[in-house]
């Protein structure tokens, strides 16, 4: 069985590892193919990287496709080459087009990172963290020209745990998509996997993060402000204003308990070894790990050493605001 693999992120690997090894093979799985995004600039010195699925597929001396677009006839053309029986994606990044759906006998399937119809899009993952459910999974799916709309194979559920963020989420869906495709894949050579269509009312969409999205409203709750933080750490975090700069916030915790009448949201309420105390819209927030503006990830007590944050500094109010870090509130000194 020909199969060519497509993937992109560190989520795909652990599925490209199961079909490289002797249970895959045993099978009559031969990878004959990987198809990746096009390797990306990264890093202070912008250097191209390869991304993870590419690494990986030539540590196995496998041939490596990074088409710009696959639509395009000629990466179409090169894909036909490959002669693929069965082409498996794990969060590779781009919409398959109708010629390449076609292309194998046994269709195409997708590792999907949620418990489909719901999170349909490119930041399952992320999302969930993001909207506070407290457990998602992973669907195997037969691939249609719509954005993961395609008949369910199989799923596997996975809770998420408040000590969860988008990075232990990746790694352990990541984990269970390769277990699941191990179960999931005799069936579809037998020709006994099921396909259940997804119930269309229930569809929710997951698209991809962009940068307002890692902005905190201080008037939102303090759990909302958890969720939205963890589901972005550990690659970004949220971030907030402080002084007219940005000032990440990689880790926190939020309490219930609700801040001093009057206080406005986004108003220090004190500081000390156990991290910045911040009212929000309902409850506090405790900053544990945080990124001042050109500054390196630290905790937050550590910062607090050489930047003498004071009770009522106002976190997101532009820098000539009455009470914003240039305000009476607050006084940064040295060793920021």
């Amino acid at each position: 069985m020909r199969i060519v693999f497509m993937g992109t992120p560190e989520f795909a690997v652990p599925s490209l590892h199961w079909l490289m090894g002797d249970e895959a093979r045993r099978l009559g799985c031969e990878v004959v193919g990987v198809v990746s995004q096009p390797d990306r600039p990264k890093g202070r010195k912008k250097e191209l990287a390869p991304t993870p699925v590419k690494a990986a597929a030539l540590e196995y001396g496998l041939p490596v496709l990074q088409p710009e677009r696959l639509r395009r006839p000629e990466a179409v053309e090169e894909l036909k080459l490959l002669g693929p029986e069965l082409i498996v994606t794990a969060a590779y990044g781009q919409i398959l087009p109708r010629d390449v759906l076609e292309m194998p006998k046994l269709g195409c399937i997708n590792v999907h990172g949620s418990l489909l119809p719901k999170y349909r899009g490119g930041a399952p993952i992320q999302r969930s963290i993001m909207n506070g459910e407290s457990g998602t999974g992973v669907t195997i799916m037969y691939m249609a020209e719509g954005l993961d709309t395609g008949d369910m194979i199989s799923r596997v559920e996975v809770p998420i745990t408040d000590a969860d963020d988008s990075g232990t989420m990746f790694q352990k869906l990541s984990e269970a998509g390769a277990r699941l495709l191990a179960e999931t894949l005799p069936e579809l050579l037998e020709g006994r996997a099921p396909r259940v269509p997804q119930e269309e009312s229930e569809a929710t969409y997951a698209p991809n993060l962009k940068r307002e999205d890692e902005q905190l409203d201080w008037s939102r709750s303090a759990r909302e402000l958890f969720n939205q933080v963890r589901g972005l750490s550990p690659m970004a975090g949220g971030f907030t204003l402080l002084g007219g700069e940005p000032f990440k916030v990689r880790l926190c915790a939020a309490e219930d308990k609700p801040g001093p009448m009057g206080a406005a949201p986004g108003q220090v309420l004190d500081v000390g070894a156990d991290g910045i105390r911040v009212v929000t819209g309902s409850g506090v927030l405790r900053l544990l790990e945080i990124q001042p503006a050109g500054k390196r990830v630290m905790p937050a007590a550590e910062w607090l050493k050489g930047a003498r944050l004071q009770a009522g500094t106002l976190f997101g109010a532009p820098a000539d605001e009455p009470g914003s870090a240039d305000g009476p509130a607050a006084e940064l000194g040295g060793g920021r």
